[in-house]
């Protein structure tokens, strides 16, 4: 391992990510201009020109007056452009409250229904400052893609007639029943112009080759628009097409009209369909935006919060000015994301051609046919009648969800559709956890028993009645395909197999999960795993389905002894075992990654652990058992991921078996966690120990890295008991030497590991996803002063040296930093050697060549580490390979 003792040399300032630090004191910064990058320029084009026709489509399409789609489009760019906490998305007149708006204009006229849309906005104001925005994100996905297939079913019926070139009716059984009429008077005209844009619209796309690729820049729906206006002014055919009075006759809001409770259910469904439209698309923006690692690095993540309290100002704004209510557009967004947008300066420049679209280009857009505009929006309620969704609820089993939410909306109205499909979702739900399957079979000699779905108190009986068919003094595999087991079962399922063993006979209790649990001494299988599956079952709390054991015992005796084989160390509390029943020929154990099986089951959550826990385990060397580590390790698959602003994952608490945790503690965790090794760990270190007792330790090198519990120390150096000295602090920092900067607990250790320990070298550890680097990139100014703002004062000189133009950045060998939190990641390393120097130990060692100082950064989702080497003074982290470590 090189020294770490970097010298200047200048930098090329490449691939750098820009970002005005904000630590407790930030050095002065010259003001910045504002500035639009070209990628927002030219995504901003494409979606106007997809969003001018679209608006104009929705108007028509609920009876409004058309400027109300421009009105709704301008205030959804400017207005949830700049306020919305998805900088991407872009807001507008949706299809998805085409059937609400259209009813409420029908019901309560124009003036009102923009009474209701500032209404609506104020309650979306009142939700996002009550921070429930995540909370609608609960309803379940067949509802809302029911809801979504419901309202396409409803404009596709309704923009048939002016496809024809009639009127639509109220509803869409008067569509229906208006149907074979229209058909038998339809006009030539407005069906050509009609054909000709939906034959734009679908072949537009699928242009192949070279020609496809430069035709595909421009939007579909504006080439079909422009074509259909195009040929109509060039016959001379009569149609009928866009009339904009002048904007001086525009009606605005006024006060609501109409029946109390009437108002306040129109209110209460724009709000639900505007939200809940627009919540989905920052979501599916966000994966949108995570698929494109450099766009996600500087976007981030979306406030769905601060998303609905800017749709909420969007719809007070478009409704006070007569326009449409407003939510989320997928189309657009998506488009957005597409074009190269970088900022929401793109979601903004397209409110603002909106606009000038509005007041200049009047003329051209009254050249535009009805019937194009039409045909148009009846090809975007036909796609959201989505094929896929429906492979998705048909995959879950909610087809019957999906059906009674899409019936619902299409013949009574999208309130009344929501509210019955809610009600259908409850009583599936209530059905599935009520409702068990427990089958018997026998395959050589050995009884199956099968239960599968939730095993409460009302299966009890079927459960007993099953288990007493099995013969006495036979082996039985009880497979439980479930994930809830209550109080009453428990019961049942041990005093049956107390009863079984006693007999003679032999258990076997499986779950959906297949890692495999140590029974423990003179304890048969089903205790353990029954104690692990119902440790919240008193008191009602869900647990998931126990792990696979073994009962040998039939007389309760001493079992077997049996061990996680899926990695070279013994599972910690928080670890997912993914056991494969075979082992090769060669006697090692599988890579349990190979094994799509042994994953877990989708939609379980993955145990994470943030509580800092250091391993007991054996080290290298002349220690036993070298490359175990059987203590409790945290989880490294806890990974920050790829996606800058990711909450750092939560303690659950989860036993690595996978059950629940409702009544678990910290105290019974720490004194499993205590036996384990008392019953494991310690008989293979006790000999070690015991030397290291009587010598002393003599660590090589002291090791301060961060308290972040997915950094275990032993585990990514190879280390064991007596090797590493080691000091973790939030954010791995040395406050520089001083009475008014130092702290004395660092220095202390500092001091004591070199002029006592005489260690030989000392190494300052960083990683991915430090949540103090993200503190300090997020502080304000000001503010109380918390103990732990006091304490990140001491990375504040990391920031001014990310700051420092004249100072070449840190960087990774072989690819640039992810985003900015992991450059200060790096930066705060080198920061840290520097401090470290100055304290008089340190300075003394190093000048009589007694010491040595490394840098090291730790990626976390790639368990990768990085080495500092001697490149420049920003420093170069080079990965360390497999080569390397045997060298």
């Amino acid at each position: 391992m090189s020294a770490c003792v970097p010298t200047r040399a200048t930098d090329s300032h490449q691939n750098r990510t820009k970002r005005a630090p904000q630590p407790h004191s930030p050095p002065p910064s010259p003001p910045r201009r504002f500035r639009i990058a070209g990628a927002d320029v030219s995504a901003s084009i494409a979606v106007f020109l997809i969003a001018l026709p679209l608006s104009l489509g929705i108007a028509l399409a609920t009876g409004a007056p058309l400027q109300a789609g421009l009105v709704a489009a301008a205030a959804g760019g400017l207005v949830a452009g700049r306020l919305g906490g998805c900088p991407l998305q872009v807001s507008g007149p949706a299809a998805g409250l085409t059937v609400v708006t259209a009813d409420l204009i029908h019901r309560y006229g124009w003036r009102t229904t923009c009474a209701v849309t500032v209404l609506a906005g104020l309650a979306q104001l009142a939700l996002g400052c009550l921070r429930v925005a995540r909370t609608a994100l609960a309803v379940s996905p067949a509802i809302v893609h029911g809801m979504l297939a419901g309202i396409g079913v409803t404009i596709a019926v309704a923009q048939l007639h002016i496809v024809l070139g009639g009127t639509p009716q109220s509803s869409v059984l008067a569509n229906l029943r208006a149907l074979p009429a229209q058909l038998a008077d339809m006009h030539p005209a407005d069906v050509a112009m009609s054909v000709l844009t939906l034959a734009l619209l679908l072949l537009w796309p699928r242009v192949p080759g070279w020609l496809g690729q430069l035709m595909r820049k421009i939007p579909a729906a504006l080439v079909a628009v422009a074509g259909a206006t195009l040929t109509a002014s060039l016959t001379g055919l009569s149609l009928a097409k866009v009339d904009l009075p002048s904007w001086s006759s525009h009606a605005l809001a006024g006060l609501p009209e109409g029946p109390a409770l009437g108002i306040a259910a129109a209110v209460l469904t724009t709000t639900l369909v505007c939200s809940v439209q627009s919540l989905l698309g920052a979501v599916a923006v966000d994966k949108l935006v995570a698929g494109q690692p450099g766009l996600s690095a500087r976007v981030g993540r979306s406030n769905l919060n601060r998303e609905l309290l800017g749709q909420g100002a969007a719809n007070i704004v478009s409704g006070t000015l007569g326009g449409l209510p407003v939510a989320g557009v997928a189309v657009r967004s998506s488009a957005n994301v597409q074009a190269g947008a970088v900022s929401r300066n793109s979601t903004m420049l397209h409110g603002v051609l909106v606009v000038v679209a509005a007041l200049l280009m009047v003329p051209v857009l009254e050249l535009i046919p009805l019937a194009s505009l039409a045909a148009l929006v009846m090809a975007v309620g036909i796609q959201m009648v989505s094929l896929n969704h429906i492979r998705t609820v048909t995959r879950h089993r909610e087809v019957l969800v999906y059906a009674v939410t899409t019936l619902g909306v299409v013949f009574l109205g999208v309130l009344e559709g929501v509210l019955l499909g809610v009600t259908v979702a409850v009583a599936v739900a209530l059905n599935r956890l009520a409702h068990t399957r427990i089958t018997h079979d026998e395959k050589e000699g050995v009884h199956h028993v099968h239960v599968r779905g939730q095993l409460t108190f009302l299966a009890v009986p079927r459960l007993s009645r099953t288990l007493h068919l099995v013969p006495q003094g036979t082996h039985v595999v009880v497979e439980l395909d479930g994930s809830f087991m209550d109080h009453a079962a428990y019961e049942s399922l041990q005093d049956w197999q107390n009863s079984h063993t006693a007999r003679g006979g032999t258990a076997e209790l499986t779950g959906r999960r297949m890692g495999v649990r140590d029974t423990g001494p003179h304890r048969t299988g089903f205790e353990t795993a029954l104690a692990d599956t119902t440790t919240g079952a008193t008191s009602g709390t869900t647990t998931e389905a126990p792990a696979r054991t073994t009962a040998d015992a039939p007389t309760g005796g001493p079992t077997t002894s049996t061990v996680c084989r899926c990695h070279p160390w013994t599972p910690w509390r928080n670890h997912q075992c993914d056991h494969r029943r075979s082992t090769p020929a060669d006697g090692h154990p599988a890579d349990p990654t190979d094994h799509p099986a042994d994953r877990p089951a989708p939609g379980t959550a993955e145990p994470n652990s943030t509580g800092t826990a250091e391993p007991s385990g054996p080290g290298t060397g002349t220690h036993p058992g070298t490359g175990t580590h059987p203590g409790a390790v945290p989880n490294p698959g806890a990974d920050e991921g790829t996606h800058p602003g990711t909450d750092t994952p939560t303690n659950t608490g989860t036993p690595h078996s996978g059950t629940g945790t409702g009544t678990s503690t910290a105290g019974s965790q720490l004194a499993r966690g205590i036996s384990a090794f008392q019953r494991d760990t310690a008989p293979l270190v006790r000999g070690e120990l015991a030397r290291l007792a009587r010598e002393g330790q003599r660590p090589s090198q002291l090791f301060l890295t961060c308290a972040d519990s997915r950094l275990v120390t032993s585990m990514i150096t190879s280390s064991g008991p007596g090797d590493l000295f080691v000091v973790r602090n939030v954010g791995n920092l040395v406050p520089p030497p001083g009475e008014e900067s130092g702290d004395d607990s660092v220095a202390a250790a500092i001091e004591y590991a070199v002029d006592v320990l005489r260690v030989r070298s000392i190494t300052v550890c960083g990683h991915s996803g430090c949540g103090a680097m993200q503190a300090l990139l997020n502080s304000e100014p000001g503010g109380a002063r918390t103990p732990l703002k006091r304490w990140l004062r001491h990375g504040v000189p990391s920031l001014e040296r990310m700051a420092d133009d004249g100072r070449p950045w840190a960087r990774l060998a072989g690819r640039a930093p992810a985003d900015a939190v992991e450059q200060l990641c790096l930066t705060n390393v080198v920061q840290q050697l520097e401090h470290l120097r100055g304290h008089e130990s340190v300075a003394r060692a190093l000048r009589e060549g007694a010491l040595e100082l490394h840098g090291m950064y730790f990626h976390v989702g790639e368990a990768q580490a990085y080495l500092l080497t001697e490149a420049d003074e920003g420093g170069l982290f080079d990965g360390v390979g497999v080569a390397d470590m045997s060298a």
